[in-house]
């Protein structure tokens, strides 16, 4: 299911791009539209997750098929990513749930920060896929269930 990564990706990318327009919704005033803006970005997010979490435990993850001497730059780079999109989707969570219980003071604290995490997510995210399946060809598929199992 090679389509599967470019769905996800593009998912993640989505999100962030929302993300910017709903800063930029914001700043203008346009609560509403950021809100339903913003609310498009969860969603599109949500889908990237529900993709890439059903992807990894029926299909596998992939492993960096590169030269054998840029692997350690690559798992430290993709631990960064792991980090990073971790810190995003908790930073994302308390940021919605502070503008759904109307709490718009601490919303407005947090939600500049929790863009910027998220567009760096989204930066690497798009870095990880490169890696994975346009600059070098794929390594190994292993789904969760057969290392699991031993299928």
């Amino acid at each position: 299911m090679p389509f599967l990564p470019t769905i996800s990706t593009f998912f993640i990318v989505l999100s962030a791009v929302l993300v910017a327009i709903g800063w930029i919704l914001v700043t203008q005033k346009k609560y509403k539209a950021h809100k339903k803006t913003m609310i498009s970005a969860a969603i599109s997010a949500l889908l990237f997750f529900i993709i890439y979490l059903s992807r990894t435990i029926f299909v596998g993850n992939t492993s960096f098929g590169g030269p054998e001497e840029l692997k350690i730059y690559y798992t430290i780079f993709l631990i960064f990513h792991i980090i990073l999109a971790t810190t995003g989707a908790v930073f994302g969570i308390v940021t919605l749930v502070l503008a759904l219980k109307r709490n718009i003071t601490k919303h407005r604290k947090i939600g500049p920060v929790t863009s910027i995490i998220w567009f760096f997510t989204a930066i690497t995210g798009v870095a990880v896929y490169l890696l994975l399946y346009i600059i070098y060809d794929s390594g190994e598929t292993t789904s969760m269930i057969k290392a699991i199992l031993g299928l």
